[in-house]
């Protein structure tokens, strides 16, 4: 006798479960959770070491989040609530990171002050800016400013001009990284400014990016070394011209972000991706049933985003009566796509690691995030107090605000008198920098593959589709019990690591 039922006993009821209503029966642990391995795909063609995407929304991934995630394993996906131009320069941001040259570097000028640099230091987490005449690139370097020069100087209106450092060690345009990694070892110095024949700054190495290969072993790397990203794009006509530039930028995969991908729109999109530019991996979503799954695969897709409403700031599912639970979306979704070798995302209705570990147990190959990646040091937008909490803005693409720049393009009509809101704008509380979240969540994963008594992705949809990885479905009170209750108080502990990053 077993116990539980396997997954196609737990919905063959055609109930619209969703992650908190079902649990995973464990297994047998022979092995250590050092052994566990969350090696896995995305599309047809792309391997990240964690399986974790951040969502294209405009609260959530830019440049930095994007780059931030690729170092840890994951991979982002810049929105497209902005112009060509500016989606098109944070994808070469990310490409570049990794290159070993910085030929985007932020420059300033002598006339800039102190403040500037505490600004920069800031936002970006690092010191060492180059100063050129004017403060911009391709400008005549007449110094640099590092930490050493203006940490210890009161008034922080002082202009650079008075505080650079102008015995500067540089190399020629067209050193090898090689050389100017030697060079930069020998000179002890933390940048090597890289300056063309007429001394004007073309780019900027630092030493810090010679550290990065031994300190994020499992980065997320395309086959040229560098970072990879995924970026956003609609299913309208002019986005195809965003196409182009997302391409000439160097993005690895894109996504198709509709709220409901099964339409003529998006098969359009996808057959014009495919003609177009065939060696380019395509995510095409969003939708909840094998029928919508099996006509973007047979358009092109190479992943499949699944869930329509699950996430935490859309109404989708109260608002249209459309959608499914997202258990039963994942599952009836995934099992169609592994047929045929392709991998599934579960995008929505994250809350913790038992979500994830819930979803890659339904099927998916990975999640993307929202919610759990938003209040974060690295998503856009500026952090302010209330009522004594460090918060930050949240908004699903689909309310109001989000559409007023851009989020309607996720839907079909050409009404722009008329706007139902499918989302809601809030505010979450500061979570700090991924660099903490995300060794956290992957940690707790390979815990939670070692008690389900896997190894890997492949063993655990290996028995998910034999039948013998085993659920059962909870009631209200199963569902109480497995948290925190009858206490009389609690302190909840904050998701990441509690390490200080210096």
């Amino acid at each position: 006798m077993t116990d539980g039922m396997n997954a196609r006993g737990l919905f063959q009821s055609n109930n619209s479960l969703t992650y908190d209503d079902l649990i995973i029966l464990p297994g047998y642990i022979d092995f250590g959770v050092q052994e566990v391995s969350l090696q896995t795909r995305i599309t047809r063609e792309i391997e990240l070491s964690a399986p974790l995407c951040s969502s294209p929304m405009d609260t959530v991934t830019e440049s930095e989040m994007a780059v931030q995630l690729a170092l840890l394993g994951g991979i982002g996906f810049i929105h497209y609530n902005n112009t060509i131009e500016q989606q098109s320069r944070m994808v070469r941001r990310v490409k570049r990171y990794e290159n070993g040259f910085i030929t985007e570097p932020v420059v300033l000028s002598p006339t800039n002050c102190i403040a500037d640099v505490d600004e920069i230091r800031s936002k970006h987490g690092f010191s060492g800016i180059p100063i050129t005449e004017d403060g911009t690139l391709d400008s005549k370097l007449v110094g640099i400013v590092t930490n050493r020069d203006v940490d210890f100087e009161q008034d922080r209106s002082t202009l650079l001009g008075e505080m650079m450092t102008t015995d500067l060690i540089t190399a020629p345009k067209g050193v090898t990284l090689g050389d100017a990694n030697r060079m930069l070892r020998d000179s002890k110095r933390g940048k090597l400014p890289i300056i063309d024949e007429n001394g004007h700054l073309t780019a900027l190495v630092s030493r810090t990016d010679i550290m990065k290969n031994r300190e994020f072993p499992d980065a997320s790397k395309s086959i040229d070394k560098q970072l990879m990203v995924g970026a956003a794009l609609s299913t309208r006509l002019e986005d195809r011209d965003r196409l182009d530039a997302l391409v000439e930028s160097g993005v690895d995969v894109v996504v198709i972000d509709s709220a409901q991908g099964h339409s003529v729109y998006q098969i359009d999109m996808l057959r014009h991706i495919r003609s177009t530019y065939p060696d380019l991996q395509v995510i095409a979503g969003n939708v909840v049933t094998q029928d919508q799954c099996a006509a973007l695969i047979k358009a092109g897709a190479d992943g499949i985003r699944v869930g329509m409403g699950p996430g935490s700031i859309c109404t989708t599912q109260e608002t249209m009566a459309v959608g499914r639970g997202q258990a039963a979306a994942v599952y009836h979704c995934a099992l169609h796509c592994r047929e045929q070798g392709v991998p599934v995302i579960a995008d929505g209705g994250i809350r913790d690691i038992g979500h994830i570990v819930k979803a890659l147990a339904m099927g998916a190959s990975a999640v993307m995030m929202g919610l759990m990646f938003s209040g974060t040091s690295e998503t856009p937008g500026e952090y302010f107090y209330q009522n004594g909490v460090r918060l930050k803005r949240y908004r699903g693409m689909a309310s109001i605000e989000a559409m007023d720049v851009g989020g309607a393009k996720r839907y079909f009509s050409e009404d722009e008198t008329v706007r139902v809101a499918q989302g809601v704008s809030g505010m979450v509380m500061d979570k700090g920098p991924i660099r903490n979240l995300v060794p956290y969540l992957c940690q707790g994963l390979k815990h939670a593959f070692q008690d389900i008594g896997v190894r890997d992705m492949s063993m655990l949809h290996s028995i998910l589709d034999s039948g013998d990885l085993c659920f059962e479905t909870r009631t209200q009170s199963a569902q109480r019990e497995g948290g925190v209750h009858d206490m009389y108080s609690y302190e909840k502990p904050a998701l990441g690591t509690r390490e200080r990053v210096e």
